[in-house]
């Protein structure tokens, strides 16, 4: 037992290392910019301006669980989770940009919102 404790203090410690501070597993409402370092050029930069949610950015060249994990495909791709679960996704198109823009996500995030009353 004292093993398994010491074996996850580590695992979670390795993880805030990383800079992991995104909203995996939270109960709120969290909007994940998944891009690359080679990308970075067609990066969203109004994923930050959104409102009612926590917003995270994950490059999936240092993060490629996260990647797999959420299967990502092409970059960048956005995704809404609520209560860590993913509600929706806006992927880029064939030539690595977003098309959505933010009013299209924000409507999103306002329509997630509203459905939980």
């Amino acid at each position: 037992m004292r093993y398994l404790v010491l074996f996850s203090l580590l695992f979670l410690t390795s993880l805030i290392s990383k800079g992991q501070d995104i909203c995996i597993g939270s109960e709120e409402l969290c909007v994940i910019q998944f891009n690359a370092s080679f990308n970075t050029a067609n990066g969203v930069d109004w994923c930050g301006d959104l409102t009612d949610c926590s917003t995270s950015d994950v490059d999936i060249m240092k993060n490629s669980d996260l990647q797999k994990q959420y299967k990502i495909v092409v970059v960048p791709t956005i995704l809404i989770l609520d209560d860590g679960k993913e509600v929706a996704r806006f992927q880029a198109n064939i030539m690595m940009t977003m098309e959505a823009t933010k009013e299209e996500v924000q409507e999103t995030i306002d329509e997630i919102i509203m459905s939980d009353f």
